[in-house]
């Protein structure tokens, strides 16, 4: 609402600015509230061209969220929501695009209709009724419109949630053009085709020009006779009155000179060239560091269809709850696709790794280059063969909501399915060493429809639960499994994960007695959540953490969506 309101304010103010404005006088007296729509909405489009961009800048955004400049938590959270501001940006480019494309047809027409051949260096036209289609088709700044046009409508179209599941390919081939886009866009201003009056001294609009009148062999009314008698050459009616325009309480704006018109310098410019120019050097900064192939240390085959790789890299650094961006060039040459770490490199251990479900076509040709036989039992079954990989570069690490989960003193964390990945980073944070971390109680929800899902991360769940007994806080960490189908309940987890047997129930979480079951232990405190995982849950999560309770407890909703 705040950032609808804000564009809302701009787009008012602009447009008093070019309807009451002098120098805009003849230019609006030719295309009437089509000239103010038009630049209002451009006013609104450059503010949001330019901001569109600055959320798209993930290396800024994780040393933004990683060091000492923000140290407010707040703050900080902010930087969580750049993905939702990045769309809110692109929802307000479309809409004002719109608004801005039926305005400027509204001024070609005008254009046509109302060619002023005192001014003729004021008009987009070449001559009165020329084809409006003309100035759209014909023109530098209407040609390089309609081509911006039909790419913000792929762009648009392209990013709906239906063909982000349905196809991602089709997203991020057309998310790709907005390069293509602000190079048109820079054209696009570049035409000069409104201008503005730059002699309001000499010439006031609607001022009268004797030197006009004398060469249109107009006579001059009475009233200017005392003043330019030598202009005077017929007797002016004495029952017409001066024209208002003319004179306003006694005083006659005469004009001195013809007015001047010049185009104006191209803003867009000016908003847009910073945040392209950091974006560009972010993406050849980012190019630069992922240069360099990882290399694959072991292949991990999971149950339902779940991959493990874990790789080494040089001076590779990251922090819980980070992802990075795989390319793999024998998969696709342009494609790349984010993946949260699920180990983190420490100082006793160079390794990381990711977790990643097999669905669509990049991840199946990826598990089929990485495996020596695309049908592997279900098994974990480590790859032991000595075998090339193909080459794989790692784009990274870049920041999330889920490095918080370890500032808060009490966390709330919440998965659904292969949701669980931030967490198992942070798991393994945990089990390296906890006491360095403010974080002093941990709630792990975990919801699966089949138990073999379980199987991910059950060896590293049993052993944080058996380190934490011994070291005698067996209360850190309270892990709650949930299976929400039970077909395949025979296959429960045997003895070798007996820790978590009694902490497997079927069905779904009572979201609500959970909440208030987790106030009542941590009154008056601050409680972190965290949900990865459908929407459906995710937005049971944020209306609970928005609620108030009777405990004094206060819980800060943090969210990672799958789309």
């Amino acid at each position: 609402l705040f950032w609808l309101s804000l564009n809302v304010w701009l787009f008012w103010k602009t447009f008093l600015l070019y309807y009451q404005g002098l120098q805009y006088y003849y230019l609006h007296q030719m295309l009437g509230l089509g000239l103010c729509v038009s630049r209002a909405s451009a006013s609104v489009l450059n503010l949001n061209c330019c901001l569109v961009l600055l959320p798209m800048c993930r290396v800024l955004l994780a040393f933004l969220r990683g060091s000492q400049k923000v140290a407010s938590r707040k703050t900080r959270r902010l930087l969580d929501k750049s993905k939702t501001f990045h769309v809110t940006c692109g929802v307000t480019i479309c809409i004002f695009s719109a608004l801005h494309v039926a305005a400027h047809l509204v001024n070609a027409l005008n254009f046509s209709e109302n060619y002023n051949e005192d001014f003729l260096s004021l008009n987009a036209a070449n001559y009165r009724g020329e084809d409006p289609r003309k100035l759209l088709f014909a023109t530098v700044p209407g040609l390089t419109g309609v081509i911006m046009v039909l790419v913000l409508f792929l762009m648009c179209t392209a990013s709906t949630y239906a063909i982000r599941v349905s196809n991602y390919d089709i997203f991020w081939y057309t998310h790709n053009l907005f390069f293509v886009f602000y190079m048109l866009l820079m054209l696009h201003v570049s035409g000069g085709v409104l201008k503005y009056q730059t002699n309001l001294e000499e010439h006031p609009p609607g001022c009268f020009n004797p030197n006009k009148t004398l060469r249109e062999n107009v006579t001059v009314p009475k009233a200017f006779e005392e003043l330019f008698p030598d202009y005077t050459t017929e007797p002016f009616p004495e029952d017409l009155s001066v024209p208002e325009p003319f004179v306003q309480n006694n005083f006659m704006r005469i004009c001195s000179e013809e007015p001047k018109f010049q185009s104006h310098f191209p803003e867009t410019w000016f908003w847009i060239s910073g945040p392209l120019c950091l974006y560009c050097v972010e993406r050849l900064y980012r190019y630069i560091r992922s240069n360099k192939p990882v290399t694959i240390t072991s292949v991990i085959s999971h149950p339902s269809n779940v991959l493990e790789v874990r790789m080494i890299k040089d001076d590779f650094k990251a922090r819980p709850g980070q992802y990075v961006i795989l390319h793999c060039p024998r998969v696709s040459a342009l494609e790349s696709h984010p993946f949260t770490l699920t180990m983190c490199p420490t100082d006793t251990k160079a390794t990381f790794g990711v977790h990643l479900k097999v669905v669509g076509d990049w991840t199946e040709r990826f598990r089929d280059l990485l495996l020596l036989h695309s049908n592997q039992d279900t098994e974990i079954l480590p790859i032991f063969q000595q075998r090339r990989y193909p080459k794989l570069y790692v784009d990274g690490p870049f920041g999330s909501p889920f490095e918080e989960s370890l500032n808060y003193e009490v966390s709330l964390c919440v998965a659904g399915g292969i949701g669980v990945t931030p967490f198992a980073s942070v798991l393994n944070t945990l089990l390296d060493g906890w006491k360095c971390y403010k974080l002093r109680r941990l709630y792990f929800i975990w919801v699966c429809r089949d138990i073999e899902s379980f199987r991910w991360f059950a060896d590293l769940l049993c052993t944080l639960h058996s380190k934490l007994w011994q070291e005698n806080r067996p209360d850190y960490i309270n892990i709650q499994l949930y299976l929400s189908q039970t077909d395949g309940i025979q296959k429960i987890i045997g003895e070798k994960y007996q820790a978590l047997n009694s902490r497997l129930l079927i069905g779904r979480p009572r979201w609500k007695l959970l909440f208030d079951e987790i106030a009542k232990c941590n009154r008056r405190k601050t409680i972190g959540v965290f949900c990865c995982g459908p929407n459906k849950i995710s937005k049971i999560l944020h209306k609970l953490s928005n609620s108030s309770n009777s405990y004094g407890t206060r819980f800060e909703y943090n969210k990672e969506s799958f789309s």
